[in-house]
């Protein structure tokens, strides 16, 4: 009898080791195999249409020494905190306005509005038409000093995402020929294109529509806190670069004008004061 019970004993404790190791070996064919716990990022989703980014306060650097002398001086502008645009407004959005309105539609609407063309911007509006829609939706055009320091954030980029020369990750630009509107990207399609608040399309896609006046010289006399453009001039500023541009037109710094009455392809994207 005392035989069989130290035989069973041992037995146990052959047993017992065996038993004990499955869980190691389990984990060591895991990692063989690169079974490994996920650590990928949650997916975000992108903000809705409409949705806006709040915009510091704070100094920044507005113009460039490396620009076209209308950038020049590059100076230092202090501006109160402000909302921005995440996406330029859409054609859908518009459609919406005007049909609220019941004002005059852009020229070549019948060709924008259709349902493809529902998320790319808005284009073919005037200065005027711009700030009314603004203003429908409780907000205003931004300045041209808002405009540049939501597109370029504080550090002195070139560009919303660095100073990397664009590429098509980037952005829309350099396309040779206009295409009922098919040529616009719809909004939000660049995530590396991005500026340093998230916003999207600030280079290329389409001419955006400030508030400002446009004066070649304003920056030797521009106040050093919240410019809101000369009170005098026959054009207004545009800004960002377009869909067929090139990519020093596409610089955050870079100024262009044209008629405050002028359709050309023009969009906007509206500001808020906080």
């Amino acid at each position: 009898m005392r035989m069989m019970i130290v035989l069973v004993a041992l037995l146990g404790l052959a047993v017992y080791p065996a038993m004990a190791a499955a869980p190691v070996e389990k984990g060591a064919k895991e990692l063989a195999t690169g079974q490994k716990p996920s650590q990928e990022k949650p997916v975000v989703a992108p903000p809705p249409e409409g949705a806006m980014v709040v915009v510091p306060a704070g100094e920044f650097m507005m113009g460039s020494a490396a620009g076209d002398s209308d950038e020049q001086p590059e100076h230092k502008v202090y501006l109160d905190s402000f909302s921005m645009d995440v996406y330029e407004v859409t054609v859908g959005q518009y459609a919406a306005f005007l049909q609220a309105k019941g004002i005059d539609q852009p020229s070549d609407w019948k060709a924008m509005n259709q349902p493809a063309n529902q998320k790319r911007p808005i284009a073919n509006v005037d200065s005027t038409d711009a700030s009314v829609y603004c203003k429908w939706v409780g907000k205003r055009l931004p300045t041209e000093a808002e405009w540049e320091k939501a597109a370029r954030g504080i550090d002195g980029r070139i560009y919303p995402w660095g100073n990397e020369a664009p590429t098509p990750i980037h952005a829309n630009f350099g396309k040779p020929d206009w295409n009922n509107h098919a040529v616009l990207a719809p909004v939000g399609s660049f995530e590396a294109g991005k500026s340093p608040y998230g916003i999207y399309d600030m280079a290329g896609n389409v001419w955006e529509w400030v508030s400002d006046l446009y004066d070649y010289n304003y920056y030797k006399v521009s106040p050093s806190k919240n410019p809101t453009g000369p009170s005098t001039g026959g054009t207004r500023a545009v800004r960002g670069g377009a869909w067929n541009s090139n990519p020093r037109a596409m610089r955050s710094s870079n100024r262009s004008l044209i008629s405050p009455t002028d359709q050309g392809l023009n969009g906007f994207r509206c500001a808020k004061s906080q």
